[in-house]
């Protein structure tokens, strides 16, 4: 009897510490893409501090951007490069990418700033990322959000 109860103790304890030993778990999780800050240069383009979100448990490196970029209703053309950035597990980077606008942009743009008022924009595309040890993957995204004038930096949305 007493080495059943043992066993019966040993046993779960034993189970309980294979389970532990086999580390923790990795998950890839969908990344997400926003605008966090759109300027205005001398020359009309726009240079965009894209925010991508990496949700996964792990490392990411985040090597193709492909995004084509609306204001109001209005397309302003694709958010492209290879940022090669590596972006830590549930934390997130900025990559910045230069747009030449579509003409139809660059003024719902130039008159939000005017106004003071903030607009809309849509993200649509896809980002390419890849764990450390495994092959790339793309990933959709779709994204609705606004920008704002920032006080004081004339040319500036966040």
């Amino acid at each position: 009897m007493k080495r059943l109860a043992m066993a019966g103790v040993l046993l779960p304890l034993l189970w309980l510490g294979a389970c532990n030993s086999s580390g923790p778990v990795r998950r890839v999780s969908e990344p997400a893409a926003s605008i966090q800050q759109l300027s205005v240069r001398a020359d009309g383009s726009w240079s965009v501090d894209l925010r991508i979100d990496n949700f996964s448990s792990m490392p990411m490196r985040f090597d193709g951007i492909s995004l084509a970029v609306s204001v109001g209703d209005q397309p302003a053309g694709t958010l492209q490069g290879q940022p090669a950035l590596s972006i830590g597990p549930e934390t997130a980077d900025v990559a910045t990418l230069a747009l030449v606008p579509a003409a139809g942009a660059k003024i719902l743009i130039a008159d939000a700033l005017a106004a003071g008022r903030s607009i809309g924009y849509r993200l649509q595309g896809s980002l390419t990322a890849a764990p450390q040890d495994a092959g790339a993957r793309t990933f959709r995204i779709e994204r609705d959000n606004t920008l704002s004038p920032v006080p004081g930096l004339p040319g500036v949305l966040r």
